[in-house]
């Protein structure tokens, strides 16, 4: 009886704190898999690019212009979809200008 609450313990850890690492490392695994030319990534370090070309596990990122950087797959740390620029129907109008 004295291991019970051990073992309730540890079955508590696991499904509070392994599981969902685990979760997250299979979904990072499958966005770095499924990386292709044309999207739009944010690297660990925060360097925002594109990518250009893909080569096993690297990576060839447009950074700026004709600035590539040739970067492992798994640097990777999401894809970057910027915010729709906002038409003018989307602006909120005001009831009365500013006077």
């Amino acid at each position: 009886m004295s291991f019970l609450p051990l073992i309730i313990i540890f079955g508590v850890m696991y499904f509070l704190m392994i599981r969902p690492q685990q979760k997250k490392m299979k979904l990072q695994r499958a966005l770095i898999e499924s990386v292709k030319a044309g999207d739009e990534v944010v690297l660990n370090s925060g360097i925002f690019g594109v990518v250009s070309e893909v080569e096993g596990d690297v990576i060839w990122l447009e950074v700026a212009g004709d600035l590539e950087l040739k970067v492992f797959k798994g640097a990777i740390d999401q894809r970057f979809n910027p915010p729709a620029e906002a038409t003018e129907s989307e602006i909120p109008e005001e009831d009365s200008p500013i006077e």
